[in-house]
């Protein structure tokens, strides 16, 4: 059964813009926290961005400034709003949702290429 379900990757050329959503099950919806994780080919998967169910949002240093993670309850939906893209942003970005003290569920994956 596929609880959190991602869309909104592509490919987009830098300084550009992409919105990436995330639509979950009710249940997965209503977890403590809900987030974004980027892995980049040979690298390892890294945290970017974290909104808790009361709405408080925490991010990466490398994105501060740039991307913004945000929350439709009536969609069960989370969002992230990402801008100026550089290069250095392409990466598999999944949805992840769990408890405050870790996340336990995790979407596929979908695809951000920016180029140069």
């Amino acid at each position: 059964q596929v609880q959190l379900v991602e869309s909104g990757g592509g490919l987009v050329q830098a300084g550009g813009s992409l919105r990436l959503s995330c639509t979950a099950s009710r249940s997965m919806f209503n977890s403590d926290r809900m987030g974004w994780y980027r892995q980049a080919p040979g690298k390892l998967r890294e945290w970017i961005a974290t909104i808790t169910r009361g709405g408080r949002t925490n991010y990466h240093d490398s994105v501060k400034g740039r991307f913004t993670i945000s929350r439709n309850n009536t969609k069960n939906t989370v969002y992230l709003q990402m801008n100026s893209l550089k290069p250095d942003d392409t990466a598999v970005y999944y949805c992840t949702a769990g408890t405050n003290v870790r996340f336990i569920n995790w979407g596929q994956g979908t695809q951000v290429t920016v180029s140069s």
